[in-house]
């Protein structure tokens, strides 16, 4: 059963018109509006389950500016909890997103559901770099049970619709092109280039030079002496 939603997902993902259609149909227009944007910037996306490596997810969604592996869920419970096997692989995605500086993703799809029955998490890692980085700052994370154990809730995650604006809008790449003009602003605030007063120290002895002429006979009179 858990193939045809990874089929499901992966038809959305590439943008997919047919694929796109038939998971929108019980949406509102807003969600079908943000959902069609995939068509415009699509993903490549390939199956990874079976590869034989943990940690890959069931999908590995692939393009120019952006790589994502994903594990696929679908329960009828709002609620999923990781142990043993999930557990473990849950472990390994945070270990390969880890040692590959990437962001691995959960979408869980919520069973009997009208409208978006999709929802995205990430799995948290510690060294995102660029553009998924700021990415990691609007997609939520796993909520944590009372023993800071990670766990699935379905309400907490983020509409699969809200996380396609977010990676295939114009406004969602201006947003990180202008995150990232901030950042670079606010480190050259802070360590200003040192480029200038350094050109002007290796220029100031040739400039000395130039502008004091050298007296060879004088220079020669008073070592003499």
């Amino acid at each position: 059963m858990s193939s045809q939603y990874e089929r499901e997902l992966r038809q959305v993902l590439a943008g997919v018109d047919k694929g796109v259609e038939s998971v929108i149909r019980s949406c509102s227009p807003v969600e079908k509006e943000k959902m069609r944007l995939v068509t415009q910037r699509p993903f490549l996306v390939v199956r990874a389950a079976g590869s034989g490596m943990e940690g890959t997810g069931d999908l590995l969604a692939l393009r120019g500016d952006l790589c994502f592996p994903i594990e696929v869920k679908s329960t009828r419970a709002q609620k999923l909890y990781l142990s043993g096997r999930t557990k473990l692989q849950y472990d390994a995605m945070v270990h390969e997103g880890e040692r590959c500086q990437l962001m691995p993703l959960y979408a869980h799809r919520r069973k009997g559901v009208r409208g978006d029955s999709w929802r995205i998490f990430r799995v948290e890692t510690k060294n995102l770099t660029g553009r998924l980085r700021h990415l990691s700052h609007s997609i939520p994370a796993f909520p944590l049970n009372r023993n800071g154990s990670e766990y699935l809730n379905w309400d907490d995650g983020m509409p699969l619709n809200e996380f396609i604006a977010l990676v295939c809008s114009s406004a969602g790449s201006e947003s990180t092109a202008l995150h990232d003009l901030e950042v670079r602003a606010m480190r050259d605030a802070k360590f200003p280039s040192q480029l200038p007063s350094t050109l002007v120290e290796e220029l100031q002895p040739a400039q000395k030079i130039s502008q004091t002429p050298l007296d060879v006979f004088a220079e020669l009179r008073r070592r003499r002496s």
